[in-house]
């Protein structure tokens, strides 16, 4: 395995991980998938802003494994889970990094969805 590169937050690439303070719900085909008064609000550089959920409040058996993986240099290695709802599986539709690097540590334990597959509401 090659070394990776990993790189710090910058003035010019800033990522910053606050408590969202607000109610969220994920919804997937409709149906709730995940819903906390827990969630950090990751801002990255110039990105939308991104929720990520606590893995504990996301609907258990909605979750399957993939076997999917990605690489952030600022954020570390990347996992990720197919969702079902509603009859439907959505593929590789959650993100989590279980180990992310330092800058980003608080984003442990937790879970983002994309939003071309997932509703995201807040508030």
């Amino acid at each position: 395995m090659s070394e990776r590169t990993v790189l710090q937050p910058t003035e010019s690439h800033p990522i910053t991980v606050t408590p969202t303070g607000k109610h969220v719900v994920v919804r997937v085909n409709g149906e709730v998938v995940a819903e906390t008064d827990a969630a950090l609000t990751l801002q990255e550089s110039t990105y939308p802003a991104v929720q990520y959920v606590p893995l504990a409040d996301v609907v258990p058996s909605a979750l399957t494994r993939s076997d999917t993986t990605t690489y952030c240099p600022y954020k570390g290695e990347a996992n990720y889970y197919h969702l079902s709802a509603a009859g439907q599986t959505v593929d590789d539709a959650i993100w989590t990094y279980e180990q992310p690097y330092d800058a980003v540590d608080a984003i442990a334990g937790h879970v983002a969805f994309y939003s071309t597959k997932a509703d995201v509401s807040v508030g």
